[in-house]
């Protein structure tokens, strides 16, 4: 991947990104309402586009707001305007329509948007200090289950529209040697584990959490009616002196090490290699930067990053792959095959005890 490797913009591109990025909170709240109160989808729904009379009849608000609003949509690429009639553009068709892009706005907005206001108070005291918005947690991971209620939504919207796609895309490579006993450390609400017991009517799987999620996931597993193939370990993997119960053929950790430090990482797979058979398998499921087909997926997740630093813990991120390799290694596996550009963006990682 060279995405970053050159400048590759002009001085007047260049400062047109500047701009861009000094009104960067205003477009994104403006998009966000244009999007929310109805106009674009009205723009969009007409057969030749709209005045702004007309708009206004339709979503019911003033004139004035929608006027603002249409004229700051013109400056972000959203609608056009020619012989008096607004029309929408490709982009708005993106912010209405595709999924990716509702996730990450409605993660940005209900979750990050706030509390990146204390992003630089993060960074200097390396701890969450933006989480202070949402509830009075040490981590978020101890508050998911208590979120408020549009933060909720949006959080787990955002976990589960990632590992959905590619759960389904990794199934056969970990289920390849018909492993019986299968630990998911992370279970989180209880999705990779239904998989399994929906792929493989004879595997056993454990799942390690917070008590919070653990609840999470049994209710939801019952509800499956799969109660009898899953047990739990509630703990708190960052407890060094928490060792991991039981031996297993497979453990597996989809979008869960990113939410730690190096240092916590390579505590965590240690670990794990005391809870493994002898033939046993690690397999890591994580969306790598420097892995990504296309270079908006690679902007998605350094940005990403910061919403760690600044709510989740404070000292994790979405990782270049080169430095979780050396996490791993140093924990005492190897890496015997990776598997890119599965699903929206990730990497599956098999390894080995050595």
């Amino acid at each position: 991947m060279n995405f970053f490797e050159t400048d590759k913009l002009t001085a007047l591109q260049a400062i047109e990104k500047a701009q861009w990025i000094a009104f960067a909170p205003v477009v994104f709240q403006a998009t966000r309402v244009l999007r929310d109160t109805g106009i674009l989808q009205a723009i969009e729904d007409s057969a030749d586009g709209m005045t702004q009379d007309e708009v206004v009849a339709r979503v019911q608000l003033p004139v004035y707001g929608v006027r603002v609003l249409l004229e700051a949509g013109l400056g972000i690429g959203l609608v056009t305007f020619r012989d008096g009639r607004y029309r929408t553009t490709k982009t708005t068709s993106f912010i209405l329509h595709d999924t990716l892009t509702r996730v990450n706005m409605d993660f940005t907005h209900d979750v990050c948007y706030n509390a990146m206001f204390f992003l630089e108070e993060s960074i200097r005291e390396e701890r969450p200090a933006g989480l202070q918005v949402l509830g009075n947690w040490s981590t978020i991971y101890e508050g998911l289950s208590k979120l408020p209620p549009k933060a909720k939504k949006s959080w787990f919207a955002f976990d589960h529209f990632y590992s959905d796609f590619a759960f389904p895309e990794v199934q056969a490579t970990v289920f390849q040697h018909q492993p019986k006993t299968l630990l998911d450390i992370g279970g989180n609400t209880g999705k990779w584990a239904t998989a399994c017991f929906e792929y493989d009517p004879n595997v056993t799987v454990t799942i390690m959490d917070l008590p919070g999620q653990v609840e999470m996931a049994r209710t939801n597993i019952a509800a499956k009616g799969f109660a009898d193939r899953v047990r739990f370990q509630e703990a708190n993997i960052l407890d060094e002196q928490q060792q991991i119960a039981g031996q297993f053929d497979v453990i597996w950790m989809s979008q869960f090490l990113d939410c730690f430090s190096e240092d916590q990482i390579r505590s965590i797979l240690r670990r794990c290699r005391q809870a493994l058979s002898p033939t046993g398998k690690v397999f890591i499921l994580e969306p790598f930067w420097n892995n990504q087909r296309f270079q908006a997926s690679a902007f998605s997740l350094q940005q990403t990053s910061l919403y760690f630093t600044a709510i989740a813990n404070g000292n994790s991120q979405m990782y270049h792959s080169g430095i979780f390799t050396r996490c791993i290694e140093d924990a005492g596996f190897r890496v015997t095959t990776h598997e890119n550009l599965i699903g929206v963006s990730h990497t599956l990682l098999t390894c080995e005890a050595v």
